[in-house]
């Protein structure tokens, strides 16, 4: 599954592209502790969280994420997204919760850390 065809079917707002939205997803990750994302999310992986400052960019290079989707309405801070375009790192948002977005990214097939 491509991160457009996540984009599209979970109507998310696309704030940073990143490289393209052709991106393949290896699976998904949730979290907002950021040395738990670092110690157990891995390559290609859809980061789901509520945290929206610029570390977030460096976790998602450092782990070689396909996308940070940031939960709960919540908009990530203009450092962080000229940081993301940057680092081709694509950033979309949602207003829905982080639980109903990896709920729906489940249903789409999209696993998780195992």
């Amino acid at each position: 599954m491509t991160l457009k065809d996540i984009s599209d079917r979970l109507d998310l707002t696309v704030c940073c592209a990143g490289g393209g939205l052709d991106r393949q997803l290896s699976g998904g990750y949730a979290g907002d502790l950021l040395s738990d994302v670092m110690a157990h999310s891995g390559q290609g992986q859809a980061w789901v969280t509520i945290q929206v400052h610029i570390n977030i960019v460096a976790v998602a290079v450092l782990k070689e994420h396909a996308v940070i989707i940031i939960a709960n309405g919540r908009t990530p801070a203009a450092e962080t997204v000229r940081k993301a375009e940057e680092e081709n790192v694509p950033i979309f948002t949602s207003t829905r919760s982080a639980f109903e977005i990896c709920g729906m990214l489940h249903a789409l097939g999209v696993s998780g850390v195992t």
